[in-house]
């Protein structure tokens, strides 16, 4: 069993290597450090090995555009310049290599400028590799920035791409980048194995706590998270390529690192802390979240409702580690608007996504007809892949005016302990 590293080294698991070797927003509050932590990622890590465990082989690279070194140089021309890297094929996740792709909207492959190297797109035709896809590699790198939250597809990206490698004989090299909600903030109800899809793809809590290169150990260690063969599962070959510096209590301004959009609506820190906060209580009724604004899932309002209202029923609810301030934004349609920018007033008793499920509370009392017992299969079914509990949406569609999230909470908060105990062996940090 991996030791927690003070120093880092190899170590062997089963076909499993690991490699040796701003603000959140204007008015969140957050653990200072009297000086920033001296963090070196994945990608650092690799490169000041000398690409050690790249030499001889042909890669493959998955990555977006957040997939940049501590001095903010892309991970695709750094492997693109070595000399030491033979890198043939790049691939890209949802919202593309560049990033400038809209959510949810197909992907081609295409040649990427920049390189001249082939780009296939795992969000279009495919969102699993296929076998001609990986015929001509060694091995896959995988750097991802992802957010610490359940339905963010590039770590179903990763899922996917992981299962397409060990069924090919493919090596899966990951490397590691911080969570930046920290990797002690977990939260929210775990999914249902009915629900799990692109949009949960793992069977976690909605905020997880983990990086990305312990998802992967997670999954290559423990039956039935990939969806392949056991014995492919576990002939596999993992090589995970930690940070050093970085530890569990670090939020995102704590490690000194600068911010780089993982997405078109995550531009900056304030959306990060804000998706799991507001992303599910948004998706039916008549909340909104700042989409389009220019403090995207940090911005909400509700239609028939003023800001002042809006206001005195979020204070009268009494979240942890919650303020409001009423703000007036551009909206989409570039009107003025008021509404209530979200202040983290407290990080260490902030709950990433008791809001979220207030905000559910508070449309089944407004609005007229209830938008849970209204809604279409087709809606019903993309909320509960995002929330991942059908005993939550029974309730929803039961309670009529009077929803009160208080006991699912609560049972929520003894699954996440359960998970933190089971994921216990697989934490580098």
């Amino acid at each position: 069993m991996l030791a927690k590293p003070d120093a880092y080294y190899w170590a062997t698991l089963i076909n499993c290597k690991v490699l040796n070797s701003i603000t959140f927003g204007a008015f969140l509050l957050i653990p200072c450090l009297s000086v920033l932590a001296n963090i070196e990622i994945g990608i650092d890590h690799l490169e000041s090995t000398k690409f050690e465990v790249l030499h001889e082989k042909k890669v493959g690279l998955l990555t977006h555009p957040a997939g940049k070194n501590a001095n903010g140089i892309s991970t695709v021309m750094i492997l693109k310049k070595a000399s030491q890297v033979n890198l043939v094929s790049l691939f890209g996740p949802e919202h593309g290599i560049y990033g400038d792709e809209k959510a949810s909207v197909p992907v081609d492959d295409k040649i990427d400028h920049r390189t001249g190297l082939p780009v296939y797109s795992l969000y279009g035709k495919f969102r699993k590799p296929t076998k001609e896809m990986l015929a001509n590699l060694d091995c896959l790198v995988i750097d991802l920035q992802d957010v610490g939250v359940r339905c963010y597809t590039y770590i179903s990206c990763m899922k996917y791409a992981m299962e397409a490698c060990f069924e090919n004989g493919v090596e899966v090299i990951v490397l590691d980048r911080p969570n930046p909600l920290g990797g002690n903030k977990v939260a929210g109800p775990m999914i249902d194995l009915e629900w799990i899809s692109y949009v949960g793809a793992f069977p976690m809590p909605f905020v997880h706590g983990l990086t990305i290169a312990e998802i992967a150990l997670w999954s290559k260690q423990v039956r039935g998270i990939l969806n392949i063969d056991d014995k492919i599962r576990k002939k596999g070959k993992l090589t995970l390529v930690p940070m050093k510096g970085w530890n569990r209590a670090m939020t995102w301004p704590s490690s000194g690192l600068k911010w780089h959009p993982t997405s078109p609506n995550i531009p900056h820190l304030d959306s990060v802390a804000g998706y799991p906060m507001t992303g599910l209580g948004a998706q039916l009724g008549n909340f909104k979240h700042g989409i389009g604004t220019k403090h995207p899932f940090r911005f909400l309002t509700f239609k028939g409702k003023t800001a002042e209202e809006l206001k005195m029923a979020l204070q009268s609810l009494k979240l942890p580690g919650l303020d409001y301030r009423i703000m007036t934004l551009d909206n989409p349609s570039g009107r003025k608007e008021e509404g209530i920018y979200l202040i983290i007033s407290d990080w260490q008793n902030w709950q990433p996504t008791a809001l979220a499920f207030a905000m559910m509370q508070l449309t089944a009392r407004w609005q007229d007809p209830n938008p849970f017992l209204a809604a279409k299969e087709s809606e019903a079914t993309l909320f509960n892949k995002h929330v991942g509990s059908s005993d939550w949406w029974n309730y929803l569609v039961s309670a009529g005016r009077t929803v009160d999230p208080s006991p699912f909470l609560e049972k929520w908060k003894i699954q996440v302990s359960e998970f933190r105990k089971q994921t216990k062996p697989f934490l580098l940090y």
